[in-house]
């Protein structure tokens, strides 16, 4: 059997988008150095309206941005500016600490937003954690094309071709768009697999996808993805983390105690703020949180 399991998200009906967040959860906390899986949309926003997830902070972590439909202005404690699209993946290095923003750019608002995407989280590996935070978007990303297929590698090295997206974990993550009949061959190198399916349909060796579930991969198996009407999936994994991460809010860390030190640090004010984007941020919240916050 190719499917280890299956896990189906839990939604965050937001009222303007759904988010659907696989992971961290009871059936899997990791797949490879992903601690953090969320797929939110497709949504069509009314004008005026937008997307507006205030200044929070971040540790030992490295969130990316992935976009099928819309855009995201990002800013960060760094001074970093940048406007997500799709087709550029946005890797946000915490480190040491990093707070940011992301807002729908006034032009989307003025036309009615669309929103289609992930946001997914990589625990960064042990002896690395406390790194320089740091900022890239990477837009030259290889294209390999298949038998009625298409995949974009994102992070990592698959089908023979590598992104030149920083790991700082062996790391795989790709965008598949297959065609009706179409198939690709999925590489079972990686320690840890798994895939979503995100629009249309596809199977795994023949067993079908459901829509948003993570599906989580056996190792070490060659297989094939399909799809009989036309799909759009994700693949992600990498290398098995043998120390455990710890996740509260929106800090990641192999350390309770610097979790703790964070959220101390967070409430007295004493993260960087974010260049013109300052006036407003989320609060620490009470008691037991939700792992991110959104509007």
């Amino acid at each position: 059997m190719s499917i280890v399991k299956t896990v189906t998200p839990v939604s965050h009906d937001l009222g303007d988008f759904t988010v659907r967040r696989a992971v961290p959860s009871k059936e899997c906390r990791m797949v490879g150095p992903f601690v953090f899986v969320d797929q939110f949309g497709p949504a069509e926003l009314d004008l005026g309206r937008g997307m507006d997830v205030r200044p929070h902070p971040h540790i030992n972590l490295a969130t990316v941005t992935w976009l099928f439909d819309g855009a995201i202005d990002h800013r960060d404690s760094l001074g970093t500016y940048s406007t997500i699209r799709p087709g550029t993946v946005n890797l946000m290095t915490a480190g040491s600490g990093i707070v940011h923003s992301e807002r729908s750019p006034q032009a989307e608002r003025a036309k009615g937003p669309s929103l289609y995407g992930m946001q997914t989280w990589l625990a960064l590996p042990d002896g690395r954690e406390e790194i320089d935070p740091a900022f890239e978007a990477v837009s030259d990303l290889p294209w390999i094309d298949g038998d009625g297929a298409r995949a974009q590698v994102i992070m990592g090295e698959l089908w023979g071709e590598r992104a030149q997206t920083t790991c700082y974990a062996d790391t795989i993550y790709a965008e598949i768009l297959l065609q009706e009949g179409g198939s690709i061959p999925i590489d079972p190198e990686a320690d840890e697999r798994a895939v979503m399916l995100v629009g249309g349909d596809a199977a795994i060796d023949g067993a079908a996808l459901e829509l948003y579930a993570l599906t989580v991969l056996k190792p070490g198996d060659a297989m094939t993805l399909t799809s009989r009407y036309g799909g759009r999936v994700m693949l992600l994994g990498g290398e098995a983390f043998t120390s455990k991460r710890h996740v509260w809010w929106n800090f990641v860390s192999s350390d309770r105690e610097r979790i703790e030190q964070a959220k101390e640090d967070w409430r007295e004010q004493r993260f960087a703020r974010v260049p013109g984007d300052g006036a407003e941020w989320i609060p620490l919240p009470d008691g037991a949180p939700k792992t991110v916050s959104y509007p």
